[in-house]
């Protein structure tokens, strides 16, 4: 408000003032300091830049304004299923210069500016790990407009920095960006092993292999994460096409991955991984949500120990972050360790069984 306007405000005043979602609010002023003034409001009211207000003394108003500039709240935002959203291109835009794209929906940015070239209306779209299930409604060059077909029961919330997956888009992308290429002038110089996150194709890897020699770097080792619809169907080119270079190995991401070919499929995919990995005597890191719930409680679910179990067909299991990472690396290390006797790769090792060591002393008497 403007100052002199401040001023004059009075205990029991109440300020009305148009919220987000064009609802007006009423704030009742409480308290009155030399510079600002604090006021209650009985509902939830969220306020944006330059929304207009009124002053209201004894039933009659008596001033007017906007509010001034307020500074960026990142607020997540909850979705339920049957709601729509828009999807931009920046995430600065001003929606006022698009009259197309809907006020009343709420909006979020896209990193990817390939997706609105590409994407097609009735394709899938996928946000937060496969949490949050849409589908894209409209596609325009500044925006799409999406459709929320799977969403929890009490609505999910959406934040920022949350991966967005569109399994059945064709982007037409390399996997290597103008940024990666800049940060790969520090790996080459300080890192032993680089990542290729999101390989879709041979031409992915020769890209890589390309870059690391003109560094001089030809030595260093390569990590192609396979977590995309396409990097999977097309693994065995990606393999042949790796196998030029050494050393070299897989990643089987199996957060992404699942949302790209499907939670049912999971099991069957990374299974095929394991299998051609082997034939081509790549090592493979069996990566995403192993033991999570014990690196972050403390205690481990039934269902992720087993999981935890069938990474020993794999030579490096990946844990992610947690208040309990040591535990977790420790309780990893007694399964693994525990496992190794039963199987080598995928190969059962038809070791003695604990359980079959009966002592004579227990034998019955004969």
């Amino acid at each position: 408000m403007p100052a002199t306007l401040l001023r004059s405000v009075r205990l029991g005043d109440i300020v009305l003032i148009k919220g987000s979602g064009k609802r007006k609010r009423h704030l009742t002023v409480v308290e009155k300091t030399g510079s600002a003034c604090i006021c209650s409001c009985q509902h939830s009211a969220y306020i944006l830049s330059r929304a207009e207000w009124s002053l209201i003394r004894d039933g009659e108003k008596i001033a007017a304004g906007r509010v001034g500039d307020l500074p960026f709240v990142e607020e997540p935002i909850r979705l339920h299923r049957g709601d729509l959203f828009v999807l931009t291109r920046e995430s600065n835009m001003r929606l006022a210069d698009y009259p197309d794209i809907p006020r009343d929906v709420p909006h979020i940015s896209c990193s990817l500016p390939e997706a609105f070239s590409a994407a097609q209306a009735g394709q899938p779209i996928f946000f937060d790990d496969g949490k949050i299930e849409g589908r894209i409604r409209e596609v325009h060059p500044e925006h799409m407009l999406v459709e929320i077909v799977h969403a929890a029961a009490q609505g999910s919330k959406l934040g920022s920095a949350k991966g967005i997956n569109l399994p059945e888009t064709e982007l037409g992308i390399s996997a290597m960006t103008e940024r990666d290429r800049r940060d790969l002038d520090f790996v080459a110089e300080h890192a032993d092993i680089v990542g290729l996150s999101f390989v879709r194709r041979p031409e992915d890897v020769l890209e890589l292999q390309h870059e690391l020699a003109a560094r001089g770097k030809s030595e260093l080792g390569i990590n192609l994460k396979i977590e995309s619809r396409q990097g999977f169907d097309q693994l065995p080119s990606i393999m042949i096409a790796a196998l030029r270079h050494h050393p070299v190995g897989i990643m089987v991401a199996r957060g992404d991955l699942a949302v790209e070919v499907g939670f049912e499929r999971l099991a069957e995919v990374q299974e095929e991984i394991l299998w051609l990995s082997e034939a081509a005597h790549i090592p493979v890191t069996w990566a995403t949500q192993v033991l999570e719930t014990l690196a972050k409680t403390g205690i481990p679910s039934r269902a992720e120990v087993t999981d935890a179990a069938m990474g020993v067909r794999a030579e490096c299991v990946m844990l992610n972050k947690g208040e309990h990472i040591l535990d977790a690396v420790r309780f990893l290390d007694h399964v693994l360790h525990r496992m190794q006797a039963h199987h080598l790769k995928k190969r059962s090792m038809l070791r003695g069984l604990a359980v079959a060591q009966v002592s004579r002393a227990s034998s019955p008497a004969s």
